[in-house]
């Protein structure tokens, strides 16, 4: 996802309880999404198959395209649909993307959606320590919560134009829910009586930890401590069935599991504090340690699905919108769930943790006894142990064919392609593309998440690629033929190619919300799905076997997630001022993808696109 020059501004965003319950951005400064033009659309549309289609096939989609739009048309009907949807919603788009991309999606959130964020290893070493660091963190997020319950938050800017907050409030006391047909999202922060409490789980069982005062003070960070030496206490067993794995499953499937759950009384008790909990976090045992080479990956994955049934992953409960990871041996991280929670808020978040844990702790505890942390049950009859062997088993298939490899590449950073005038995040994407045909042969449908929170309600865009001048650059790149110069002049032009997608996109001018709009509209008028989405091209252009994020921080994190095709990658990128982070995933199962593989000419093109702009000879 594309983040850029993202400032927090003076001016306060509305951000109290009581504003929740409005429109959290209905303060003028924050436009409505705008419905794009659309033959812009279909023409921008058009050229994103050029790259990909032989001559015929383009050809005879073009001639559907054309038919599309033209006046008359369908197209035009369904435009006209969506431009009075946008007079009349706070966004017309937003909604129908989280139900079609997230909650309406089947398969397993661990993996295929939610994301992890793998963070520097701090520098300790066992249980004691690891606890003082837990409480910490807890502090340091309910800090955040505070500054967003009191106004405190200041507004974010992108481009010298405020962003829409409305997600940070939701960020907390919010769960997803299973659902045979698609799944909803749960928010309990903004009832009449809003949680207090989160779930601290270890040795794969779940505890209730109250972190406000009666007098509705925060918990110190002492106290914090004591109350996790509590849990710790009274969790030393390692022979507990991992309730968690359940939420790891096919949806379907955990829906129906969910509902046998929540027949039982003392069920449905304990699954309700964990989903109305203000964040989830997770103690975990250590990380098997292997080369410091390998140890990066390892850890990433160890956030992203908890390593397996033998290791971790009974301590997540994947619906949950935040899950922090905190490890024995110094790992640590977070979960999110993204029908809820997006990159650039959870990276504002973690700026915020990483500057507080800097900081001495500063209040001393009250003397005052506070009630035992409440241990979670669960009534665990023959049919849910039969659904958690299931998912022990489909959880640990799924981890032992995802293939995750990070690498901090040192060469260079962002300030490179800043020297010579080029777009970091568009060097990066062409890097990208030119790796992929170096392994593969071929381009292929790429898609990159921007952000549309400049927009009230708004949320992600894809950007498409290659574009033309990618693939003119990438074919002339590794041609003795054609000279230095011509070589560099292609790359810029590749470049700023990209660039002036992603300039559209941040004017909401994207192409891929769109089209999703068009097709969802003739659903929601009886229509049958047009022609244009039937067609192999579409099916083709929409099949990305390259699923690609920035959400640059402050900090040498690294996000993670997995492909979205079978036969795909899934490529994260931070990019720092003298170095980048990558995480790269593929399926094992897939006998044509390797993670590895990609790492390593990735690295290679890198360094052969420094020596383009920077000859040493």
């Amino acid at each position: 996802m594309i983040l850029r020059n993202i400032n927090p501004g003076s001016c306060r965003a509305w951000l109290s309880r009581a504003s929740v319950r409005q429109e959290l951005c209905s303060f003028s400064s924050v436009p409505s999404q705008p419905v794009p033009p659309l033959a812009q659309t279909l023409q921008a549309y058009l050229r994103t198959l050029e790259p990909l289609l032989p001559p015929e096939e383009l050809s005879h989609t073009r001639r559907m395209v054309q038919e599309f739009g033209r006046h008359g048309g369908l197209g035009p009907r369904l435009q006209e649909g969506l431009e009075k949807r946008a007079r009349h919603t706070k966004n017309w788009i937003s909604p129908w993307w989280v139900q079609w991309a997230y909650l309406e999606g089947r398969q397993p959130l661990p993996v295929h959606s939610n994301p992890a964020i793998s963070l520097p290893r701090r520098d300790y070493n066992g249980w004691r320590s690891q606890l003082v660091f837990a409480s910490k963190l807890i502090a340091a997020i309910l800090d955040f919560k505070a500054k967003i319950n009191t106004g405190q938050l200041p507004v974010e800017y992108m481009r010298g134009k405020p962003l829409c907050m409305e997600l940070y409030p939701l960020l907390f006391s919010s769960c997803r829910i299973p659902g045979p047909k698609h799944d909803y999202i749960a928010h309990y922060g903004n009832s009449r009586r809003s949680p207090t409490h989160i779930t601290v789980v270890r040795n794969y069982q779940f505890f209730q930890l109250e972190v406000y005062n009666s007098d509705g003070s925060r918990l110190t960070e002492s106290q914090i401590h004591s109350q996790l030496l509590r849990i710790r206490s009274q969790s030393w067993k390692t022979d507990k069935e991992p309730m968690g794995i359940l939420t790891s499953e096919h949806r379907h499937t955990w829906g129906a599991a969910y509902n046998r759950l929540l027949r039982d009384k003392l069920n449905k008790e304990s699954v309700k504090l964990i989903e109305t909990g203000l964040f989830s976090l997770c103690l975990d045992s250590p990380v098997m340690r292997i080369s410091d080479e390998k140890y990066a990956s390892r850890k990433a994955a160890q956030i992203l699905h908890g390593g397996g049934t033998f290791s971790n992953s009974g301590n997540r409960w994947f619906d949950k919108t935040l899950q922090f990871v905190v490890g024995e041996d110094g790992s640590w991280g977070l979960l999110y769930e993204q029908a809820t929670a997006e990159g650039p808020p959870i990276a504002t978040l973690l700026h915020h943790i990483l500057d507080y844990c800097e900081k001495p702790d500063p209040k001393r505890a009250p003397l005052v006894p506070l009630a035992m942390p409440k241990k979670l049950y669960f009534h665990i009859d023959r049919e849910i142990k039969r659904d958690i062997e299931h998912a022990k088993q489909n959880l640990d298939i799924l981890i032992n064919d995802l293939d995750v490899n990070v690498f901090n590449f040192k060469r260079f950073g962002k300030e490179l392609p800043k020297q010579h005038k080029l777009s970091p995040n568009s060097f990066i994407q062409v890097a990208l593309q030119l790796a992929y045909y170096r392994v593969h042969s071929e381009v292929c449908a790429a898609c990159d998440m921007v952000s549309q929170r400049m927009f009230r309600g708004g949320r992600t865009e894809y950007i498409r690629s290659p574009t033309n001048q990618t693939l003119k650059f990438i074919l002339a790149f590794d041609d003795p033929t054609v000279s230095r110069e011509a070589k560099l002049q292609l790359f810029r032009e590749a470049v700023d190619a990209y660039t002036a997608l992603t300039d559209q996109a941040l004017k909401g001018h994207g192409i891929e919300r769109h089209l999703l709009g068009l097709k969802l509209q003739a659903i929601e008028e009886g229509l049958s799905i047009p022609k244009i989405f039937m067609d192999t091209a579409y099916g083709l252009a929409t099949h990305w076997k390259m699923r690609t994020g920035q959400v640059p921080a402050n900090t040498d994190s690294v996000m993670c997630f997995g492909p979205l095709v079978p036969d795909g990658y899934a490529i994260c990128y931070n990019p720092q001022a003298d170095h980048v982070h990558f995480s790269i995933t593929a399926f094992n199962c897939c006998e044509e993808t390797h993670a590895e593989t990609l790492a390593l000419t990735l690295k290679d093109t890198l360094c052969h696109l420094q020596e383009l702009l920077q000859p040493t000879v």
